[in-house]
């Protein structure tokens, strides 16, 4: 396919972090068009967006007649278009590992600490901000510490899976990123500090972080 592709993105939002790192990594040029989900009540909310995504979130990604939502299915389709620079192993149990990783980051972490999660429990349940920060903390530390014991084992090696970036890495990295920004205690993951700084040296996750996007302000 040589249909451009174009990305509904916002520089802080992790999932589409993840998206722009695996589009690097993977050498895809692609149109940035940003959506800013707090400005004006958020412009996800907006009807041009929810005609393109009824949830409302981002990252979306239109590959010519084609548009795909949700970060996991995004990478996985850019794996499956694009033979260049492979991010998932060809074995079938080293996969699985892989996928694993990126399962527990975005379906048992991310998910618990996402804006509109984060939005009921101050505005709604009531938190105060010791408690907001209390939980944020409590689920990163929950997932951290099981990718750590992960990390050590004998099938890392220089990244998540091995010595080249996978998956695992692109969903990782944006991870580490929103922890520090809520200022969580990152000295108990020596194995995820040592991998993320690997990552971040790299020109493809340098370009994809948050600072470095058009929309930063």
């Amino acid at each position: 396919m040589t249909e451009s592709l174009r990305l509904y993105d916002y520089w802080r939002s992790s999932s589409a972090y993840r998206v722009r790192i695996a589009l690097n990594l993977k050498g895809l040029a692609y149109e940035s068009c940003p959506v800013h989900l707090v400005r004006d009540g958020g412009e996800q909310n907006h009807p041009e967006y929810r005609a393109l995504n009824p949830l409302g979130l981002v990252p979306a990604l239109a590959h010519g007649d084609c548009l795909m939502v949700q970060s996991v299915a995004i990478c996985e389709y850019l794996e499956e278009a694009f033979d260049a620079a492979p991010l998932l192993p060809r074995d079938a149990a080293a996969r699985a590992r892989v996928r694993g990783f990126v399962q527990s980051i975005c379906s048992e972490v991310q998910p618990l600490n996402n804006l509109s999660v984060m939005h009921y429990l101050k505005n709604r349940a009531g938190l105060d901000d010791q408690a907001y920060r209390d939980w944020y903390a409590h689920w990163i530390a929950r997932g951290f510490s099981a990718v750590e014991t992960w990390l050590n084992s004998h099938d890392s090696g220089r990244f998540c899976h091995g010595d080249e970036p996978t998956l695992a890495d692109c969903f990782l990295v944006p991870q580490v990123y929103n922890a520090e920004r809520f200022s969580c205690d990152m000295e108990p993951y020596p194995k995820i500090r040592e991998i993320t700084a690997r990552c971040r040296a790299l020109d493809g996750f340098e370009r994809a972080a948050p600072e470095n996007q058009a929309d930063t302000p």
